[in-house]
């Protein structure tokens, strides 16, 4: 019945659009809009139903999915096409991220436009530029405290350069992934100036309090986020007079997603940039997008369903483009947002794999692979059409929030480790060649994150200073194995950028007014186009590097087994220091690759008989697909060298074993 009644008011809300837009030919979205309209109304109606202005906001938010859906171009819409008729591209092997400030990497957007051939040289055909939209100097947070969402930084370039990326990406194959900031903006965004300015119809646009009463509420559940720089969740504008929710910097206004305006406007923001040449839109802090008294303000169930309604409106205008979720959370709580009970993503069709990143990184401190085996034990399954986003490193800090239980169950006890972890990646560890600094530190409870390049975090850069070149040799090998992992784990990898050369803490950020108080600047470094040609002569750090990467990107492209289909299977060992995992393609079976990383500085031994025997019915000779090499065999045992990974393939040679 429900069913029948909404596809009725379809007809109705199609007959009161504009006539500007009924004139147009809307085939297409006609049929989109009708195969989405019962989720797409019911949705909205669990979340606006209530209000007076239900029906009028209903005809507004598809008034925006029609307008763009005609601004789209020919192109755009042949590719929206082609990703209908194959809903499993891309969890496909072959995509290869890398994520980068286009100023960092090469001044501007013409200038990554021009170095399109060295992401290709690489292996590299998707690229996430991070925020390069309009922000206020000195209050920025690296992009993300935005101004205006339709325009860029001007340093960066104009909307013109926007558009003529897009298209050269589209020609070389390429991806392009771009941030929209769905939580807040910056309190110089229009809207926020209006609501200084005393409309209350822009007030409405965020958490406004005129004093302490709510606001006091919700501190006592809200967890703080930046509790050494920005501490609490609320800040008092003077202008206003009130309080204003703040939970990131006080110079980032939340959004207000229960006023459906707030919703509809950052739709229309999505598909602009879908329009712009997106392919895949990166939802910035999405588990903050629903506030509730007495409860932590993250991961609410409204949140998940403004996300289903925003991917519903973009399946209508945009099917093409995909959607990242940045949700930093718990590791029973990210798969969340791929969606429950489905096997298409009804929110995010990619999540971080937060928890992975965190788990190799206490690989690397402890050089044991205990917590990493139980983490990714411990981590929910995902839906079939979804994956993960693999990364070592990123722009951001590198939490530390593994589950207590996993920490208590291998050993360790959940607060001493932290602190080990925290002194180790900082120096502080006796023994340690680390160089990351603390970042976040909460004083009331002592924890912290860490900031710091890939390089500096695994000794390259102390080993460098020193000369050591036994020191040097172990830190490429733990660089390419870490890389090795993301790209045989199962979903995209996504390296960033400067860590395919090897490149260090830029400590220039403290010079910087500006960035001097947000050491995350250390690890958002700005491309030497020199030291970069450094990768063509041999046995330099960055040709070993960036050849060593570039060798596996161009082998992992080749491996079916290496496409995203739920089909990675944990394999236990005696051996503590060893990660082993096997990976085979749902329609070809008997191609098993047998992925092994020994993380530890010394030799290690895995019973390959063993193994092969749960594995395959046959012993096998293994070769290495990452190297090329027969690895050695001691008996029954494969021999993993130190900081060495190994990507197997049997090929059955008689009586070798």
């Amino acid at each position: 019945m429900y069913e029948q009644v909404s596809h009725s008011l379809l007809n109705e809300i199609l007959d009161e659009l504009k006539p500007e837009i009924r004139r147009q030919n809307l085939r297409h979205f006609y049929t989109r809009l009708g195969a989405n309209f019962y989720a797409v109304h019911s949705l909205f109606h669990h979340l606006y139903g209530h209000r007076d202005d239900f029906r009028a906001r209903m005809i507004d938010l598809v008034e925006v999915m029609a307008s763009r859906y005609i601004e789209r171009d020919e192109a755009l819409e042949r590719s929206d096409m082609a990703r209908e008729m194959d809903h499993n591209w891309f969890l496909d092997q072959e995509w290869v991220g890398m994520a980068l400030y286009a100023d960092g990497f090469a001044g501007n957007l013409k200038g990554v436009n021009a170095h399109l051939s060295y992401l290709q040289e690489l292996g590299v055909n998707l690229v996430h530029i991070m925020p390069m939209l309009l922000c206020p100097d000195g209050a920025s947070d690296g992009g993300y405290a935005v101004s205006d969402f339709r325009h860029i930084n001007p340093r960066l370039g104009t909307l013109d350069d926007v558009d003529a990326l897009a298209s050269s990406m589209r020609k070389r194959d390429m991806l392009l992934v771009l941030d929209v900031v769905v939580n807040h903006t910056s309190d110089e965004h229009e809207w926020a100036r209006r609501a200084r300015d005393g409309e209350s119809a822009y007030e409405d646009y965020y958490y406004v309090f005129p004093d302490r009463e709510i606001p006091d509420m919700f501190e006592e559940t809200m967890p703080e986020i930046f509790p050494d720089s920005s501490p609490g969740n609320f800040t008092f504008d003077e202008r206003m007079g009130k309080w204003v929710m703040t939970v990131f910097n006080s110079y980032q206004w939340d959004l207000n997603y229960s006023n459906p305006a707030v919703f509809i406007e950052m739709v229309d923001i999505i598909l602009y940039w879908a329009n712009r040449g997106a392919d895949i839109v990166r939802l910035d802090a999405v588990a903050f997008l629903w506030k509730k008294v007495g409860t932590i303000c993250q991961n609410e169930r409204e949140a998940h369903l403004i996300l289903q309604l925003m991917k519903d409106c973009c399946q209508v205008t945009a099917p093409g483009v995909l959607f990242i979720a940045e949700a930093i959370v718990a590791p029973f709580e990210i798969t969340k947002y791929f969606g429950e009970d489905a096997i298409v993503a009804k929110e995010c069709e990619i999540a971080y794999n937060a928890t992975l990143m965190a788990l190799l990184w206490d690989a690397v401190a402890t050089r044991n692979a205990r917590l990493l085996n139980r983490g990714i034990r411990s981590q929910p399954g995902k839906l079939d059409r979804a994956t993960w986003l693999n990364y070592v490193r990123c722009h951001d800090d590198i939490g530390l929030g593994f589950d207590d239980v996993d920490i208590e169950h291998v050993g360790y006890d959940p607060r001493a480790h932290r602190t080990f972890l925290l002194d180790y990646f900082t120096g502080a560890y006796d023994g340690s060649t680390a160089r990351g600094r603390p970042f976040g530190r909460n004083h009331k409870t002592g924890d912290a994150r860490i900031s710091g390049s890939l390089a500096s975090l695994v000794g390259l850069e102390a080993a460098i200073e020193s000369g050591d070149e036994a020191a040097i040799d172990r830190c490429i090998r733990l660089i390419l194995l870490l890389h090795g992992i993301i790209l045989s784990y199962g979903g995209i990898p996504l390296i960033y950028y400067g860590d395919e050369l090897g490149t260090t803490n830029d400590y220039s950020f403290a010079n910087d007014a500006d960035r001097a108080g947000d050491n995350r600047w250390m690890h958002r470094p700005r491309i030497d186009w020199e030291r970069a040609e450094r990768r063509y002569r041999h046995g330099t750090v960055e040709s070993r590097i960036f050849d060593g990467l570039k060798r596996l990107i161009g082998v992992r492209k080749s491996i079916k087994a290496f496409a995203d289909f739920n089909n990675r299977e944990l394999l236990e060992t005696e051996n503590d220091h060893l990660l082993v995992f096997k990976r085979s393609h749902p329609e070809h079976p008997a191609d098993v690759v047998l992925v092994v990383a020994n993380f530890d500085a010394r030799p290690q031994h895995l019973d390959l008989g063993r193994l092969t025997a749960s594995a395959h019915p046959e012993i096998a000779r293994p070769t290495d697909l990452a190297s090329g090499e027969l690895p050695a065999i001691q008996g029954n045992s494969l021999v993993v060298p130190p900081y060495r990974f190994y990507w197997l393939t049997e090929q059955r040679l008689a009586g070798i074993i």
